[in-house]
């Protein structure tokens, strides 16, 4: 059970002074019996005239900022130490009836499962359906938890995965098409499966922990995207609860994944957003630092992902 540190500064720059309008941060990692938060703390400068936490409808904490000053730069640094319990793979306690597929969700469970079993993003020509059902056993039931990681797993053997800078996420046809993407491209493709298959899915926003990536490291678990904020899937299956899959590494279960925010869709779990008031050619861009480590090890070196102007 290490101790986890993540320091994640984003820094916005401007030519010349601009105006802030109100900044919504999904930061602060969600405290369960998996994961416990032990510190969290938020630095902003310039310092906000008004700043509030709120819970949004899925439960992830939402810090609010609004400014009174104008400045040429916009810095949010973002620490955290927390207790990480990570659950073993394939370790889970299905109910009889949810051990293979196709299943059926309880009349009680339906109601809040639905919108996660909808599908959400168009898919003309049936590509993501058929390349679900290629997992599926041709002769008989597939057992759900084997199914579940050869899809996670899949995606890690077959696709290559790319930075892209860009805002947005691309459709699940087109990760397929490209046979490459960014996690995020990943969790939705895959979150889209699933529900395909008639399973819920949400999309979840974290951090991910390398252990290869520390210096000294022993452990060789390298991760893709390591030291980077990530992005993966959770699946409900009746009696293991919300269980994670991250197909970018083939993760099956919660090890070195730091969840911070849960959502339906990708555009409710967005990290960092607001507004900034200036001439459009006042913006020099944004930079993302973001460095996870292990109590006891030396910080990694940061990683440092550049974006697209403005905030």
């Amino acid at each position: 059970m290490p101790i986890l540190t993540v320091r994640h500064v984003t820094t916005y720059r401007y030519r010349q002074p601009v105006s802030f309008g109100e900044h919504r941060m999904m930061l602060r990692p969600r405290d369960s019996h998996d994961q416990r938060l032990l510190e969290a703390r938020i630095d902003i400068q310039p310092e906000p005239s008004e700043f509030w936490w709120v819970h949004d409808v899925f439960g992830n904490s939402v810090g609010v900022a609004r400014f009174a000053a104008r400045a040429r730069e916009l810095r949010f640094e973002s620490t955290m130490r927390l207790d990480h319990n990570p659950v073993e793979d394939l370790d889970f306690r299905l109910e009889d009836h949810a051990r293979s597929l196709p299943f059926s969700y309880s009349t009680e469970e339906m109601p809040d499962l639905a919108r996660s079993i909808e599908r959400h993003h168009a898919d003309p020509d049936r590509v993501v359906d058929r390349w679900a059902r290629g997992f599926l056993n041709k002769d008989g039931p597939a057992a759900t938890l084997d199914l579940l990681a050869t899809i996670t797993r899949a995606v890690k053997r077959d696709f290559t995965y790319i930075s892209r800078s860009m805002r947005g996420i691309q459709e699940p046809w087109r990760t397929l098409e490209l046979g490459s993407g960014t996690c995020r491209d990943f969790a939705l493709l895959m979150m889209e499966a699933v529900r395909s298959l008639g399973l819920a899915a949400r999309f979840v926003s974290g951090y991910l922990y390398s252990p290869a990536l520390q210096p000294g490291a022993q452990d060789g678990r390298a991760h893709v995207g390591g030291g980077a904020t990530h992005a993966w899937v959770r699946v409900y299956l009746p009696g293991a609860g919300w269980v994670e899959f991250d197909p970018t590494n083939g993760i099956v279960g919660n090890r070195d994944l730091i969840r911070v925010a849960v959502a339906r869709d990708p555009a409710q779990a967005v990290p960092l957003h607001g507004r900034w008031k200036g001439f459009p050619d006042d913006s020099l861009g944004m930079d993302v630092s973001v460095e996870v480590s292990a109590e006891g090890e030396d910080a990694p070196p940061p990683h440092r992902f550049p974006a697209l102007p403005g905030a």
